[in-house]
């Protein structure tokens, strides 16, 4: 018995030869390291020379991409900030919200709520030295540019609806000492860039000191003794 008949490969009309199969995983390689230099990139040229004096085709000459690439990939300048201000709040590029990542789902998980706090604070000193200066960055551009003002606004607005789901998370603790929506207003203060600004950039503070004084003003404010 003869085996399976197997399909002829299409030839190439002007060739002749087999037509290759079109390979997406090299060109999406390709795009996910353009997106990472352009990021790269930006975040350096924004924190070295501020976002007014930084444009577009610079950041696509030290990427190596095309001023299109980055307009196609971030629609604008203000697109391309908001990126940047992801990225290091989360600490990479993954398409995962913050609600969603494994840090949260463990304080989610505490049913101490002291130890809900001095978890996400152990958080803030991994990933404020890091998001800190870009939302900074945008509070100060915001002045002067109405794009980089919206970036701010929203991520003001993100924050703030994030400490909303925490407050009502410590809710469930029982161990709430103040009314949900009095918890989330201290809880948006308290991890405000500004109180990094304060006493990391400012006053000299160590990023070890600056979490423990987040635990401690968290619980002492947040947590019936």
């Amino acid at each position: 018995m003869s085996g399976p008949v197997k399909p002829k490969a299409q030839k190439s009309q002007k060739s002749g030869k087999p037509a290759r199969r079109y390979d997406s995983s090299r060109r999406q390689e390709q795009a996910r390291a353009n997106r990472a230099a352009i990021l790269e990139s930006a975040r350096r040229r924004f924190l070295e020379r501020g976002y007014g004096s930084t444009t577009v085709a610079e950041v696509a000459g030290d990427a190596g991409v095309s001023v299109e690439t980055i307009y196609k990939a971030f629609a604008n300048k203000a697109g391309l900030l908001k990126a940047v201000f992801d990225v290091s709040v989360a600490g990479d590029d993954d398409p995962v919200p913050m609600v969603e990542r494994d840090v949260i789902a463990q304080i989610v998980a505490e049913t101490d709520a002291r130890r809900k706090l001095q978890r996400y604070a152990e958080h803030m000193v991994e990933s404020m030295p890091r998001a800190a200066p870009v939302q900074l960055l945008a509070r100060d551009a915001a002045a002067a540019d109405p794009e980089a003002a919206a970036v701010w606004s929203q991520t003001r607005a993100e924050l703030l609806a994030g400490m909303t789901l925490f407050a009502q998370d410590l809710v469930g603790t029982g161990s709430l000492r103040v009314p949900v929506d009095e918890a989330r207003d201290i809880l948006w203060t308290y991890v405000s860039p500004e109180i990094f600004e304060l006493l990391v950039v400012e006053r000299g503070w160590s990023v070890a000191r600056y979490g423990a004084f987040l635990a401690d003003g968290l619980v002492a404010a947040l947590v019936q003794p």
